[in-house]
């Protein structure tokens, strides 16, 4: 996760006081992050969906008992935090029990949501278990949204859900997955994110893993991307200015590190080292490292898009014996720094910042998990490759004025009826 706000933050302080601030030193290392899909069953059949996931009972998912036994092993391990996910986690009876279990244990705990399920009753116990963060997943505005996610009526009650959350005062996120299918919804749902007073945005890019790779030709353009990292850079920008918490991060693409120091290059150059030297330390792509996944059997993954891949079951092995193991190839590449990255990522001047990016959507295109990554939309002289032959990019759909703001560009992107023909629904 690239925490936008966070740098920009920074960066604002630092045109205030004249002195790059000295981030806080933190403890040694921890355990990493812990996804962890309670369940595959889901009341949505989501088109990006990485689960695959559909509205039946799926066989082995760990009891109530190995997910306490599981949870022990992750605390004495060092994991810090658990964001609880699906499927969609409210249709597993015992996530109330789960989560209180989790906070009792010291677990910062999170919950991701459709958020349909959503009632008053429901909200009133979501906010007694005192989660520290309620993600909710919304793809546009009412149309986009509902088809996307294969309901009539998603987004009003993932809507409403939001205002009942914010009436019981728990901190709320909005999660976007941004492909060329819902790009134009991008600023509108940036409105909607202030007139709510919802605390947080998670723009994810899409990542070629379960419906999310059927769907992976319909990835958003280069240039919509870039622009939609513009858009997002100025409203944290101007956030950060005016003193506000909104909180604005990226996901499942670290090349946006990148294209921040070439943004914040163009405004407060002079700050341009200080941030390099943040971001390096931040050092990119986390699979493997510092973020993990628990699925609903309790096989473990590298994150949440190796669902393919996996390392071992904590029914077998403790996670705690599973995580630091790098007897697995894949598991050794994702831990060994710098990582064993080929093709453009090898030559990047900025390896040392995005980490390589994400090594699943090379092996999805590719098969091989170290070529370069053919999500990254930096242009080859943005990487130190001027001189290198143009690498193949995907064509762009012809955009309006460069006048125009990237607000404007993107919402006039023109929508692809035609690609939101369902092609899959199997699970």
């Amino acid at each position: 996760m690239f925490r936008i706000s966070q740098y920009l933050r920074e960066v604002a302080q630092a045109e205030r006081t004249g002195t790059y601030p000295v981030p806080r030193r933190h403890g040694g290392p921890g355990g990493p992050v812990v996804i962890w899909n309670l369940t595959r069953r889901c009341n949505l059949t989501c088109k990006h969906c990485y689960a695959l996931s559909a509205d039946h009972d799926y066989p082995g998912e760990l009891s109530t008992a190995e997910v306490s036994t599981t949870m022990d092993d992750l605390r004495a391990f060092g994991v810090p935090v658990l964001i609880l996910s699906g499927g969609e986690p409210l249709l597993r009876p015992d996530l109330f029990d789960i989560a209180h279990e989790a906070r009792a244990k010291g677990f910062y705990v999170a919950l991701s949501t459709n958020g349909t399920l959503i009632d008053e009753a429901m909200a009133q116990r979501i906010a007694d278990v005192g989660f520290g963060y309620v993600g909710i997943s919304i793809d546009g505005l009412r149309a986009t949204h509902d088809r996307f996610r294969r309901l009539d009526g998603a987004f009003d009650a993932s809507l409403r859900a939001l205002r009942l959350l914010k009436a019981h005062d728990v901190k709320l996120g909005l999660r976007f997955t941004m492909t060329d299918m819902n790009a134009h919804d991008l600023p509108a749902l940036l409105q909607l994110m202030r007139d709510e007073g919802v605390d947080k945005f998670y723009f994810s890019h899409l990542n070629y893993a379960g419906r999310g790779n059927i769907h992976r030709t319909r990835d958003a353009h280069f240039q919509a991307t870039r622009d939609a990292m513009d858009l997002l850079f100025d409203t944290a920008w101007q956030a950060a200015l005016a003193g506000r918490d909104d909180e604005f991060v990226t996901g499942n693409n670290d090349a946006d590190a990148v294209y921040l120091m070439q943004w914040l290059q163009t405004r407060a150059p002079q700050w341009l080292p200080a941030l390099r030297e943040r971001l390096v330390s931040w050092g990119g792509n986390a699979s493997g490292l510092h973020i993990a996944n628990i699925d609903n059997l309790g096989e473990v993954h590298p994150d949440t898009m190796w669902w393919h891949h996996s390392l071992g079951n904590v029914r077998q092995r403790p996670f705690s014996a599973i995580w630091p193991d790098t007897s697995d190839p894949l598991m050794a590449g994702l831990k060994q720094q710098p990582r064993p990255v080929q093709g453009r990522c090898a030559q990047c001047a900025h390896v040392a910042v995005c980490g390589g990016n994400t090594r699943v959507r090379a092996e999805q295109v590719t098969g091989n998990p170290w070529a370069e990554d053919p999500g990254c939309y930096l242009d080859d002289d943005e990487i130190g490759l001027s001189g290198a032959a143009p690498a193949p990019r995907v064509v762009v759909t012809p955009m309006p004025s460069r006048r125009a703001s990237a607000a404007q560009r993107l919402a006039a992107i023109p929508v692809r009826d035609a690609a939101l023909i369902d092609t899959d629904t199997s699970a």
